[in-house]
């Protein structure tokens, strides 16, 4: 089972460790803080107790901070 992850220039499939694995998983195994990061499932926004499905499109948007 696996799904697809967009981060940056990252476009990869990627294999689903259990079939409870969340977006927050995700980013905790990318080392991303949520705070950080913007997630979409399937073109959807969602939040970071979503779990992923097999052949979902995973896409992590970087917030931009500045002044």
């Amino acid at each position: 089972m696996s799904f697809k992850l967009i981060y940056k220039k990252q476009n990869e499939e990627r294999e689903l460790p259990n079939e409870n694995y969340t977006i927050r998983d995700l980013l905790n195994d990318l080392e991303l803080s949520p705070q950080t990061i913007v997630s979409k499932q399937n073109g959807e926004l969602v939040i970071e107790d979503t779990v992923i499905q097999e052949d979902d499109e995973i896409q992590l948007v970087q917030i931009i901070y500045g002044g």
